[in-house]
């Protein structure tokens, strides 16, 4: 099967390993580059498949969980990668009631709630690649899905677009958008990749660093649906105002619960603010992730249930990578004290996610961000 290479400056873009699916729908595989930090994508689910970084020492590692073959991201139930959506995270009984009407979704957890977005939400969705930008300082790929009314459940036609874009030279900003053509629905979109700074084969991250600007957070039941309640971290093991390791944070948490799976309120509602929210650092490596966002949640999820076969043949286990997910809040539809998820025809969803990474040994400026998101 042919491939196209497409270099110019700094930014290479390839489409390689071009597949067909039963519906006739072409799966490419792309890769933007700046130097020595390079981002492969696929428009399957509109995913990262792999994130090569430079270490304290300069050696080249990827820091994304995932697979070798576009196939196996097919039949997998992780969600390595990709765009969820239509509503990232957890709805409550798979039902939700707007302007009247109740709409019964696909129970793709447990036969009782929906999870990002259902069994056949966006993650599993082939998506257009829709534009190339080869010019200028920020080389970046566009993808659209058109989200028909009724898709898993959901009411209303929907258009959503992301883009990613290298706008520095260790910088990845997603920009989610999304707009509702002809009915009010929810839209939470979110970016789902498991990142371990040591590297996609270097054990667990239990020992990482963590630093996330929230002062509370939502508490949830037995089936991960939060009450509704709003409360403060203080006191908490989910208290990560001053930077801490996992493990040490991990061993205050309530018996019977293996790790963290939380969402957070990052205090910033109606997505007006782009801001630091979180900052990751893995002292073996030396690398460091600072993460900034315009959404008013973040799940922090540790990796609790992997255990797969992951690149290489390499047995991803439990704890193996970390996601942070800045969205709105799990279950918002269900819960009118939360930040409202529903997007009305004219209006536009804009999500913004702001990965930076650097090293520790020239990361002054990260390592000094307070809990009160001064740069």
């Amino acid at each position: 099967m042919s491939k196209i290479y497409l270099q110019l400056f700094c930014f290479i873009v390839v489409a390689g390993a071009v597949l067909v699916n039963a519906n006739d729908e072409q799966i490419g595989v792309y890769e933007i580059k700046k130097g020595d930090f390079s981002i492969k994508l696929s428009n399957f689910g509109a995913r990262i498949m792999s994130m090569f970084l430079p270490d304290k020492n300069g050696n080249v590692a990827d820091v994304v969980l995932g697979y070798d073959t576009i196939h196996e991201y097919m039949n997998e139930t992780k969600r390595f990668g990709p765009i969820v959506g239509r509503v990232a995270n957890r709805i409550g009984g798979a039902q939700f009631t707007l302007n009247g009407i109740t709409y019964k979704l696909d129970a793709n957890e447990g036969n009782i709630n929906t999870i990002h977005g259902g069994s056949r939400g966006f993650s599993q969705r082939v998506w257009k690649m829709e534009k190339v930008v080869k010019d200028g300082p920020t080389p970046s790929i566009i993808f659209t899905y058109h989200s028909a009314d009724g898709d898993e459940g959901f009411p209303g036609t929907v258009i959503a677009t992301v883009t990613y874009a290298q706008t520095a030279p260790y910088k990845l900003t997603i920009t989610m958008e999304a707009k509702a053509l002809n009915k009010a629905t929810p839209i939470s979109l979110a970016h789902h990749s498991y990142i371990n700074l040591g590297g996609h084969n270097s054990g667990d991250i239990l020992s990482d660093e963590v630093q996330i600007f929230a002062t509370k957070y939502t508490p949830m039941d037995a089936k991960f649906i939060p009450t509704g309640e709003i409360v403060p971290v203080q006191g908490t093991a989910y208290d990560f105002l001053k930077p801490q390791t996992i493990k040490s944070q991990m061993s205050k948490l309530p018996k019977g619960i293996k790790g963290f799976d939380i969402n957070y309120d990052m205090d910033n509602v109606g997505y007006n603010t782009i801001k630091p929210v979180a900052v990751l650092r893995n002292k073996n490596s030396g690398r460091v992730m600072k993460l900034s966002s315009n959404a008013p949640g973040m799940q922090f999820y540790t990796g609790n249930s992997i255990n797969v076969k992951g690149k290489g043949g390499y047995q991803y286990k439990d704890f193996a990578a970390l996601a942070l997910e800045t969205l709105g809040f799990p279950d918002a539809v269900n819960h009118p004290n939360f930040p409202s998820q529903i997007v009305y025809p004219g209006d536009v969803y804009r999500h913004v996610m702001e990965f930076e990474f650097s090293t520790l040994e020239n990361n002054k400026r990260v390592d000094t961000i307070s809990s009160k998101h001064e740069f």
